[in-house]
């Protein structure tokens, strides 16, 4: 029952990470700040993908106060993928 919920994190954590290398990528060939921003934004979207499940399982938390880390994270990730947009 845990592995298609598994499979589903880590195929998320994968492609948020493309995305990443992509657009570290393309930071690196053409200067553009607001690709680092991409960049790093989509690393902590991947990274929350995953956080929850590890959190709640290697610290015994609750998966309330798992689920809010979690939310912390990607949402931290969304407001630099949205501040590369501004600039």
């Amino acid at each position: 029952m845990e592995a298609p919920f598994v499979l589903a994190k880590l195929i998320t954590l994968v492609l948020s990470l493309a995305v990443a290398y992509l657009a570290y990528h393309g930071y690196r060939r053409n200067g553009r700040e607001p690709m680092l921003y991409v960049s790093a934004g989509f690393v902590f979207i991947g990274a929350g993908a995953i956080c929850e499940g590890l959190i709640y399982l290697v610290f015994g938390t609750s998966i309330l106060s798992a689920g809010l880390i979690q939310a912390v994270i990607v949402s931290s990730g969304l407001i630099l993928v949205l501040v590369s947009l501004t600039k």
